[in-house]
């Protein structure tokens, strides 16, 4: 045994492997703790005490127990708890009062009065910071050499304990995360269209690829009634927050355009909507319209979207349009303007595609920008408008940046004959 354990008296001994037993079963983080502290109190004869965590990604402690309706945070190196955990020693204070180190303000808000104090580090595996312990006010007197001997051999038991049960506890939390993780993924995915709209004498395709889980990008490609319903949006980021805004727009297009609004009255709902329900710095870009594949032109508006690329088949050109207004859920509209009109000769391709591509980077700063888009689909002509899109996916996957920043999707169509 430990020179210094053999001190300690058979009756300390006894507490402390009753102890040691007690905190190798599992516990809640919280019960935990209440459970550390009070065995300690007991031990040490203490009438009192405190249990402070460290944070390490703001390198402050957090008083846990006792819990304040308004937490009680310092930085880690702040008065005789922060000192305590930086020198990772024990601090014995016989006189509060006295020493200048000691904060009153704690007995000034609870009118508590501590005489002693003892402060404990929690010192984890390679001496990781775990949080302090403080005991107050010995039971006739102060604390002696004799405690400090029983706090080590405690200290060193709780703070892997607490150290396990907050492994344990992050590894449940993630668990959770990654389950709630792969539900909202599937529930953007189920929004996605799992078919391309048949159409005579068309060809449509769409693409999709998170920078995330989840991301701020969505399309839709749908037959309603005899036309063909086109929509990308781009919602401000990725990840949840974005997605679900996505989601809001392409939902209530749906209900919109499925009880009979005309495309500007669902336009100019959706985004008055939008103003009301989004935070400030929120919004989205967004493209929608129809192909009315008879008079073979399509009628749309683009808020904040573009450029729309309208590659010409005859003369081998692209025309690259810019958006007709300012993004979604912005502004109100109170009048809406006539839907812009783009007509589609024989061979002819409309994409529009997200700025995930246009802006995607490689390692110098470049980005892919409209001209390579362009080369893309030039050198791709005689392949599928499906392999087109993929053409376009694999050349900015293959520009040179390893890691994907933002979403991107695209929509395609293409006259055929």
């Amino acid at each position: 045994m430990n020179n210094s354990l053999s001190h300690l008296s058979q009756k300390s001994l006894i507490r402390l492997i009753e102890l040691t037993r007690k905190l190798a079963t599992p516990y809640e983080l919280q019960e935990l703790l209440h459970e550390v502290l009070d065995s300690s109190k007991a031990m040490l004869e203490a009438d009192s005490g405190s249990l402070w965590l460290y944070e390490a990604t703001t390198d402050s402690l957090e008083m846990q127990v006792p819990a304040f309706d308004i937490p009680v945070r310092i930085p880690a190196t702040e008065g005789l708890v922060g000192e305590c955990l930086t020198l990772g020693e024990i601090i014995n204070v016989p006189d509060c009062y006295a020493d200048p180190r000691f904060n009153r303000e704690v007995d000034k808000a609870t009118g508590y009065k501590t005489r002693s104090l003892l402060s404990i580090p929690l010192l984890g595996l390679e001496n990781s910071k775990v949080g302090v312990m403080q005991l107050l006010n010995k039971a006739g007197g102060t604390f002696n050499a004799g405690d400090e001997l029983m706090a080590s051999a405690l200290a060193a038991q709780c703070a892997v304990a607490l150290q396990r049960t907050q492994m344990i506890d992050a590894l449940i939390a993630k668990e959770r995360l990654d389950e709630e993780v792969s539900i909202a993924t599937q529930m953007q995915q189920a929004t996605l269209p799992t078919t391309m709209p048949v159409s005579e004498g068309y060809e449509f395709t769409g693409k999709y690829q998170p920078a995330e889980y989840t991301g701020g990008d969505l399309f839709d490609l749908v037959t309603l009634e005899d036309r063909v319903f086109l929509l990308l949006g781009d919602a401000t980021g990725h990840g949840f927050g974005p997605a679900l805004s996505a989601t809001q727009m392409q939902g209530m297009l749906r209900v919109a355009l499925r009880v009979g609004a005309t495309l500007p009255q669902a336009y100019r709902a959706v985004n008055n909507q939008l103003v009301e329900d989004l935070p400030d710095d929120r919004f989205l870009t967004a493209f929608m319209g129809f192909l009315n594949p008879v008079e073979h032109r399509v009628d749309y508006y683009s808020g904040g979207q573009g450029p729309i690329l309208h590659y010409h088949h005859h003369s081998d050109s692209c025309d690259w349009l810019p958006p007709t207004s300012f993004p979604v859920g912005v502004m109100e509209i109170t009048d809406m303007d006539e839907a812009n009109c783009l007509a589609l000769e024989v061979g002819d391709i409309l994409a529009v595609i997200s700025d995930g591509v246009y802006e995607y980077e490689n390692d110098s700063g470049v980005q892919f920008g409209e001209d390579r888009v362009a080369s893309t689909i030039r050198s791709n002509l005689d392949g599928s408008l499906d392999a087109i899109a993929e053409a376009i996916l694999s050349a900015v996957k293959d520009f040179g940046k390893v890691e994907q920043d933002d979403d991107i999707t695209l929509i395609m169509l293409r006259r055929l004959i």
